[in-house]
């Protein structure tokens, strides 16, 4: 059951989550399944192939609808057949499309993804009509902008248009999310400033030394955010807690750092000191994905419940995206609002680490909302 739409008595704003990305963040997807990676000028055998949807914006998006979220998505395809096929996924997915336009000057981005039998992956990604998303474009979509709860930005446009979102929302005292994915070393320092929750990954999964069946939890593999924007190599939930102060020291309010199997670390200028917070235990079937579920989660927490502790939004947004590495999608299952197994919200949690059959029919009641 979607949560009703919510209005501030002041304020009148909408209880609507606004993801302005481009196509990098939502593409086409070409996706092969095989028993292992290709190594560089190897040719392997695969067991299948499909075309699907993804994209890191679009599956935050997604995830959040999926939750009961009311969500639009700022955004430019191609106008070709991968255009019109996206923009009527987002449609059956509840997303608003009012803001996803349509260019004759590039054509819809695309990813090409190789699945291997562990769950791992490697991606390739043309950008197309990602990078023409523009001011213009902001400034169409302002009113819904500054009328959200929650606005949530990401690297895959060009910084300096997330940049300009981030501010229009904080200008009118919406929420910010902020996922610096893919990583840059110079980041602007206004990001840190205009960010209420600053959301990165570790470094890769296998730094950690963790076993093969956790190291794949949540996917976070790939783009070594909190390294490349620190400089502070994370092996352990010690670096993660030393990334999150230097992040304060650069203007951040409230920081997670995502550690794939090991869960979270969470530090905030309330609260200074680094709190870990563990996932659960499942075994990785695909891994692309899952962290976008974690930040398409983390948003739907702070639109709908924002009175819930930040330490109990992670800990229900750890076990959302184990849950998506389960089945195969680079725009994940995200099948959360479906019929419950008569759980009680303790015993979800106290069991959570043998939830990977009935993760994905789990009525969003369970998860404490």
């Amino acid at each position: 059951m979607q949560p009703e739409l919510l209005t501030s008595r002041s304020s009148q704003r909408l209880c609507r989550v606004i993801f302005p990305k481009s196509p990098i963040s939502a593409w086409a997807q070409w996706q092969s399944l095989t028993t292992r990676l290709p190594k560089a000028g190897e040719t392997v055998l695969g067991q299948k192939f499909f075309i699907g949807f993804g994209g890191k914006g679009a599956n935050q998006c997604v995830q959040s609808a999926r939750l009961g979220a009311k969500t639009s998505l700022i955004c430019k395809v191609g106008n070709d057949s991968f255009g019109n096929d996206y923009v009527e996924n987002l449609k059956k997915n509840g997303v608003s499309t009012a803001f996803v336009g349509q260019t004759t000057e590039a054509a819809t981005g695309t990813a090409s993804i190789i699945v291997n039998s562990e769950g791992q992956n490697v991606i390739v990604i043309v950008p197309g009509a990602n990078l023409l998303l523009n001011s213009e474009d902001l400034k169409r979509a302002s009113d819904v902008i500054c009328k959200a709860k929650v606005v949530v930005c990401q690297l895959e446009i060009s910084p300096a248009v997330s940049l300009e979102a981030l501010k229009m929302a904080r200008a009118s005292g919406v929420k910010t999310l902020f996922n610096p994915a893919p990583a840059l070393a110079d980041l602007d320092p206004q990001f840190y400033t205009h960010s209420d929750v600053f959301c990165c990954n570790e470094t890769e999964n296998k730094s950690l030394k963790m076993p093969a069946i956790l190291s794949d939890n949540h996917g976070i593999s790939g783009p070594k955010h909190a390294e490349i924007l620190t400089g502070i190599p994370v092996g352990n939930l010690e670096d993660a807690g030393k990334v999150g102060r230097m992040l304060l020291e650069r203007g951040c309010k409230l920081v997670v750092v995502t550690l794939g199997a090991e869960g979270c670390v969470m530090i905030s200028v309330e609260e200074p000191i680094p709190k870990h917070v563990p996932a659960g235990k499942v075994r990785a079937v695909d891994t692309t994905g899952a962290g976008d579920s974690f930040v398409g989660a983390l948003a739907f927490y702070l639109a709908y419940y924002p009175k819930l502790p930040m330490e109990e939004m992670v800990r229900k947004c750890n076990c959302i995206a184990s849950g998506t590495i389960l089945g195969i999608s680079a725009s994940p299952v995200y099948e959360v609002q479906k019929e419950g197994h008569g759980l009680s919200q303790q015993q979800y949690f106290d069991e959570h680490t043998q939830f990977p059959q009935l993760f994905l029919s789990l009525d969003i009641k369970l998860l404490g909302c």
